[in-house]
């Protein structure tokens, strides 16, 4: 029995499999969306922290951009190369194999993608709840549920349907795009109005370290620009579409990402901007008078398009990884009546609950932070490795190799350097991500589980199974390029 041609399950006489319903704009929106989120109103202060000056701050914001573009540049070969859910995840298990592949899967399932998903959350509810407690910090309980609230919310929509899922990716990424282009309107009529005293290299600091910690704070904006090719199996006529999203969102996002910090630098003094936690509320404060209350409101929009980004691609990573057998099989079903992978969708969302129950969440995002783009820098990596191994292979869209070598160069530079400017964190990250090891030594390296082990598995799958109406889809195997036969799992 092959994988490809004989389906598990026939629901309404077709195949259980996810569905290709996603158009070229729900891939640009999704992109879009997963960028721009709470980074573009929390990380110029950051960013302004590092570099000193708001001219030097603007270049950075400008590298960054370019840095994403390089690499989703890359991303593009490497999605077309190879099409399958779990994008770097793949990558890496076809080129280094299962062991370094689970590193990745591991750290991005277990800490980054729910730890991000709830601080987003969290953002969500705090900027709703602003209006409610103008003159105070929200209470926290109450931050808290909302956020929980929120992802309920999102988790009950991709469940049921995907085409609802990329509905709200679309609706709220016009909205925060709206917002943003409000800030950037008022920005131009500053500049107009000769607004422009901020605007110098006064005070800029010419430190290693402190310039790369600034490309930490630019670059956490920007992430989000490789989700689309998690889920590149959803996505219409990827050959096509897959690069034209990649390279229309990242330049619209690095074109409103650099006017929004220039309409920010038309208003508010650098001393105001590091005394902000929330910069786009100032901004409106200062510049809009009695209408200022609608930014809180669009950056909540903005925030809640961003956890269903998260949601709709983290969800397919566990997908991909549960297909490979290193998640449980239980991820690997789709829901038969609605076509949703709904127990990656659970799962994602009870780790991001269960986050929200830690009280600094952001210094567990800070820990792997170097990880993650070391990580992405490894998946970049295999595009010059396939070339050189594997140069027969079909690659509908080439890169120059100029710009994965380049990738990886500033990929050392923005880990390596800051591990040298604060060694206690980046040993406490590196502590959390050695916990895969026993993970994988134990749960996947190990093969002659005891009976008793596997029985007890096998009748908790089959409960989940039965609870959420979940029945296998047909799967490829990770281990090789060309469609290969394998066996159905029991």
């Amino acid at each position: 029995m092959t994988c490809d041609n004989s389906p598990i399950a026939e629901p309404s006489g077709g195949d259980v499999k996810l569905k290709a319903k996603m158009s070229l704009l729900n891939g640009i929106t999704v992109i879009v969306g997963s960028i721009i989120g709470s980074g573009i109103f929390v990380s110029p202060t950051g960013v302004l922290l590092y570099t000193g000056s708001v001219n030097s701050a603007l270049v950075v914001w400008l590298a960054s951009g370019l840095f994403s573009m390089i690499g989703a540049y890359c991303y593009a070969e490497l999605g077309c190369m190879i099409s399958k859910t779990g994008a770097d995840y793949a990558y890496i298990m076809e080129t280094f194999g299962p062991f370094l592949a689970f590193i990745r899967l591991w750290t991005e399932c277990m800490i980054v993608r729910p730890c991000s998903q709830a601080i987003v959350a969290l953002t969500f509810s705090v900027y709703v709840l602003k209006p409610v407690f103008p003159d105070c910090v929200p209470p926290d309980p109450a931050v808290r549920l909302l956020a929980a609230i929120c992802i309920m919310l999102l988790t009950f929509i991709n469940c049921y349907d995907v085409g609802w899922a990329t509905k709200v990716q679309d609706y709220f990424t016009f909205a925060k795009l709206l917002a943003l282009f409000i800030i950037i309107l008022a920005g131009i009529y500053q500049l107009t109005k000769g607004e422009t005293q901020y605007f110098t290299w006064d005070n800029s600091k010419t430190e290693v370290t402190s310039l790369a910690l600034s490309f930490y704070s630019g670059l956490f904006a920007y992430n989000g620009w490789n989700y689309l090719n998690f889920i590149i199996e959803e996505l219409k006529d990827p050959t096509k579409n897959l690069p034209r999203a990649i390279a229309i969102s990242c330049a619209l996002c690095t074109l409103v990402y650099v006017m929004t910090n220039v309409a920010f630098y038309t208003t508010l003094s650098p001393r105001e901007v590091l005394e902000s936690e929330a910069v786009a509320v100032s901004f409106a404060s200062k510049l809009f008078g009695s209408v200022a209350w609608t930014i809180p409101v669009f950056v909540a929009m903005s925030t809640f398009g961003a956890v269903n980004g998260i949601l709709l691609t983290s969800s397919r990573l566990f997908y991909a990884g549960a297909c490979e057998g290193q998640m449980p099989e239980i991820l690997t079903m789709i829901q038969i009546n609605r076509m949703t992978p709904a127990p990656a969708v659970l799962c994602i969302a009870l780790l991001s609950l269960a986050y929200l129950l830690v009280s600094d969440i952001l210094a567990l995002i800070n820990y792997v932070g170097f990880a993650t783009w070391l990580s992405i820098g490894v998946a970049v990596l295999c595009l010059p490795w396939l070339r050189w191994k594997q140069p027969n292979l079909p690659r509908p869209i080439k890169v120059h190799l100029i710009f994965p070598v380049l990738y990886i160069l500033c990929t050392l530079f923005v880990t390596i350097v800051p591990i040298m400017a604060s060694p206690v964190e980046t040993g406490i990250g590196c502590i959390m991500i050695l916990t895969s090891i026993p993970v994988y030594l134990i749960f996947i390296k190990w093969k002659n589980k005891p009976r008793f082990f596997t029985d007890a598995v096998g009748k908790v799958t089959q409960i989940l199974q039965k609870a959420t109406m979940s029945v296998a889809p047909m799967k490829k195997s990770y281990q090789k390029m060309t469609p290969s036969s394998c066996q159905p799992r029991r």
